[in-house]
């Protein structure tokens, strides 16, 4: 089996590493190892997933939608390993696509921040402005109005490219720009 993260890496907070902390507890559990890669950027992944399917392995995990183009040209290629793409849609015969009603878990945590604000003034902040992250916002928002209808929500995002995943700096402007 061979995982492969996205540019945020193993420990990122967030997918990637839920994709690590889930694969080390599968191999806890049933003895079988995995192959760990990274691809430091979108163009690297097919290179990466290329050559875990050169290894012969039976499956290959590719963690993030960015992963999506790459998965399928490099499934296309090796018929004979399974390739399963994590928070993307892929087409294939021998691809799976995961994917997650985010919006759920960002209404929870909308409900949560309404009902602990003092204020009524919520704010959310954004990786890279696209609609999954946009999917994510909408269900704060939702879940905050759900909670208490008058509370305002301030939405930013930090940018438009991969970039705005490692730009604390730029997410720390936005926060302090919605107080």
């Amino acid at each position: 089996m061979g995982i492969v993260y996205d540019a945020g890496g193993k420990f990122d907070k967030s997918f990637n590493q839920s994709a690590f902390e889930g694969a080390q507890r599968f191999k806890k559990e049933t003895n079988i190892s995995f192959i760990e890669a990274q691809a430091s950027s979108d163009t690297q992944a097919e290179q990466v997933l290329r050559a875990l399917a050169r290894k012969n392995l039976d499956l290959i995990a590719s963690v993030g939608f960015a992963q999506t183009q790459a998965v399928q040209k490099v499934a296309k290629e090796f018929p004979k390993v399974k390739f399963v793409l994590i928070d993307g849609t892929a087409t294939g015969n021998n691809v799976n696509s995961v994917l997650f009603k985010e919006e759920e878990g960002s209404y929870l945590v909308g409900v949560a921040a309404a009902m602990a604000s003092k204020t009524k003034k919520l704010g959310f902040i954004g990786g890279i402005d696209i609609p999954l992250i946009r999917t994510f916002a909408c269900g704060y928002a939702q879940g905050a109005k759900a909670a208490n209808a008058k509370v305002e929500v301030t939405q930013n995002m930090v940018g438009t490219t991969s970039s705005a995943w490692n730009d604390p700096a730029k997410g720390g402007e936005l926060a302090r720009s919605q107080f």
